[in-house]
């Protein structure tokens, strides 16, 4: 179902007057705040684009959508003299100054990728793909290319691989700087091992754990349906992909689309990256980051697979003994009479595996106590090699029988 927030105007009218061209599959949209020292790389990043093959894309089949909000700058004028140069790509600039309640990053990325909705629903293009990034990003030349052949292959939204940008990285503190590339290097472990206790078709490997603002994508037909992004202040991506999880769309983590973002430690936001950087560096000097031990890590996906399967069986209609639902429940920190009132309920696996989580007791989640983030990734990769090795001995075994 499309929200009416998705399904009608949120403006008295449209941001952008000019209507696209025929031809326009891709809306690609750029929130932009005092980004007039990085506005120029990024859409001249844009105006590069290529095929896979690397031969330049028809700049007929994408278009470029900038809003500029409450900036103290010339981000506005720059992206203007920017399109009035390169006439050949649909560049489209929209400025304006909201009011404090509403300027955020947001209601700005709502603003516009409603936008994109609209234009591409107005040609008719339900797996049109709208397309997020940021002032401060570059994306990589074939960035428009691999999130359509990702789409292509069935996906119905891409997040891609987001880098830091080395000079930018460097300038940061040495905590900062170490604290950062733990946390990518546990994480990736983390998708790893998702994907060997829990796998998902549409999200193989490789593949990465990021779906964040700087490059996300979606179809426009899948965006209506999981309700537009959700009308929250921050972290906006981070809650429009729970709501596509809520809807079970399809969603892969996509190496092959790569962009690079500044890791400065000024944000324009109380929370992501900048944020995140900024709290890093204040930290003591003997402070540890800490995360989810692997057990907890592999707890919580084995519980979900479990709990999938089940769901998979009461959707084909088959019947679940009292033991079974015990023992689940028991699983996932959940009582038996709540989880069997959840399970016979209507409902997509998404949701029901975001209430779970929202309702797990606290005993429940109190188990694994936060560790060392280097103890932590030792565990991963232990378990990682203990999984690649009993996959090739499986495979040995189907080969010589």
């Amino acid at each position: 179902m499309i929200i009416q927030s998705v399904g009608e105007r949120n403006l008295v009218k449209p941001l952008i007057s000019t209507p696209p061209i025929a031809q326009c599959e891709i809306s690609v949209i750029i929130p932009v705040k005092d980004e007039a020292h990085h506005l120029i790389a990024t859409l001249a990043a844009l105006a590069r684009q290529t095929c896979l093959a690397g031969q330049p894309l028809c700049p007929r089949q994408y278009e470029v959508i900038v809003l500029a909000n409450n900036c103290t700058d010339n981000s506005a004028a720059i992206a203007r003299q920017f399109a009035r140069e390169h006439p050949h790509l649909a560049i489209h600039v929209a400025e304006m100054t909201l009011p404090p309640e509403r300027a955020y990053i947001g209601y700005v990325r709502k603003l516009l990728m409603d936008e994109a909705y609209h234009r591409l629903m107005g040609l008719g293009r339900q797996r049109g793909i709208i397309a997020s990034t940021d002032g401060d990003t570059q994306v990589a030349p074939t960035w428009i290319a691999a999130t359509r052949a990702e789409i292509a292959t069935g996906a119905d939204a891409v997040g891609g691989r987001i880098l830091t940008e080395r000079q930018s990285r460097h300038a940061l503190s040495p905590q900062a700087r170490t604290f950062f590339l733990q946390e990518v290097g546990y994480r990736f472990l983390v998708a790893e091992l998702e994907y060997y206790l829990d796998p998902d078709p549409y999200d193989p490997l490789p593949r990465h754990y990021q779906h964040y603002g700087a490059s996300l994508a979606v179809t426009a037909q899948m965006y209506a349906t999981a309700g537009g992004l959700p009308p929250v202040r921050t972290p906006e991506d981070e809650a429009f992909y729970q709501s596509l999880l809520r809807v079970n769309a399809r969603f892969r983590h996509s190496l092959r689309v790569q962009v690079t973002t500044s890791a400065r430690a000024t944000g324009r936001s109380p929370v992501g990256l900048a944020n995140q950087l900024t709290k890093w560096s204040e930290m003591p000097g003997d402070a540890a980051l800490k995360v989810e031990p692997a057990a907890a890590v592999i707890s919580r996906f084995r519980s979900r697979r479990k709990l999938r399967l089940v769901w998979q069986r009461l959707s084909q209609g088959q019947h679940l003994s009292l033991p079974e639902i015990e023992s689940l429940a028991d699983r996932l920190g959940v009582t038996k009479d709540w989880l069997l009132i959840e399970l016979f309920r209507p409902q997509t696996f998404g949701r029901l595996f975001e209430k779970v989580s929202q309702h797990q007791q606290q005993s429940y989640l109190s188990r694994w106590p936060l560790i060392d983030v280097q103890t932590a990734i030792m565990e991963l990769r232990q378990s990682r090699a203990m999984r690649i090795e009993s996959g090739a001995l499986r495979s040995i075994a189907h080969f010589n029988y």
